[in-house]
């Protein structure tokens, strides 16, 4: 069984979402909280709430990903970055409770010349912060390429984060296939081996959501940059073997690649083929 979506524009509301995943053949997306570069969140209609979730249940959809603004940057050098952090999270989470049971999903940020062991620290410190017993959102450190200053770049870099968790039973990790060939995974040649890795580091009862996206640049590359399926350096054929991959069944995939809707559509039956549906 595979869930697959695509990144679709939260500006509308949730029914629009979902109807938009259904034109596109999916049964899941991903969605971005607030603007991706930050500000204000929109209100939350409650009757745009309640048509959505009928239409889910209807659809079958599978768990949800919504992605916090890419500006949110808990180990950020300047103290009114973290503090734009912290509210957006708290914000985030508490809206999160509208349609609960999903996942929220923040790249764990960059910690700008503090080195990584303090970024680490200040990642924690929000989640500390931030979680709590009452929630029913799991909260997902993405891979990252490890470009520059980022954290999580490595799968013992999120291991290290989630050891300082204290309601660790409300975290996860989204897998971005971009990401980890960037990082340096060989995700071509040694699919098994990099989720064995996985698992030994971090545990693949962790993994929740797949970022599935070609890669624009070679493996190793650390520059994050996305390609369609197939026309990056991945290559149709080794994301075909991700989606198909029996150890990853049952997982949100999510496309973010750079494409239009007909492009997406392509994109989720071709895999969907792949892992035989």
């Amino acid at each position: 069984m595979i869930y697959i979506g695509s990144h679709i524009s939260s500006a509308k509301g949730y029914e629009a979402m979902g109807k938009q995943a259904r034109k596109l053949g999916a049964d899941t997306f991903a969605f971005f909280t607030r603007n991706p570069r930050g500000g204000n969140a929109k209100a939350i209609n409650p009757e745009d709430v309640e048509k959505f979730q009928i239409m889910a249940r209807e659809s079958h959809f599978g768990k949800l990903v919504a992605h916090a603004p890419y500006t949110l940057n808990p180990c950020g050098l300047k103290p009114e970055v973290r503090d734009f952090a912290f509210r957006a999270f708290r914000e985030d989470l508490e809206r999160m409770e509208a349609i609960p049971g999903n996942y929220y999903n923040f790249h764990p940020g960059s910690h700008v010349g503090q080195g990584t062991e303090k970024g680490i620290a200040l990642i924690a410190e929000l989640l500390n912060a931030c979680l709590s017993r009452e929630q029913r959102t799991t909260v997902l450190l993405e891979t990252m390429a490890g470009k520059g200053s980022e954290v999580g770049g490595s799968f013992s870099e999120l291991r290290e984060i989630l050891d300082r968790v204290e309601l660790s039973e409300k975290m996860g990790v989204c897998l971005d296939t971009c990401h980890i060939w960037d990082a340096g995974y060989d995700i071509v040649e040694d699919l098994d081996g990099v989720l064995e890795e996985f698992d030994r580091i971090i545990g693949l009862d962790r993994l929740k959501a797949i970022h599935i996206n070609d890669s624009m640049n070679p493996k190793g590359s650390r520059k994050d940059r996305h390609a369609k399926i197939g026309e990056g350096c991945i290559g149709a054929e080794a994301l075909k073997r991700v989606a198909a991959h029996p150890r990853l069944a049952g997982l949100p995939f999510v496309l973010e690649t750079p494409n239009d809707d007909a492009g997406w559509a392509g994109e989720i039956a071709m895999l969907r083929a792949a892992a035989g549906e």
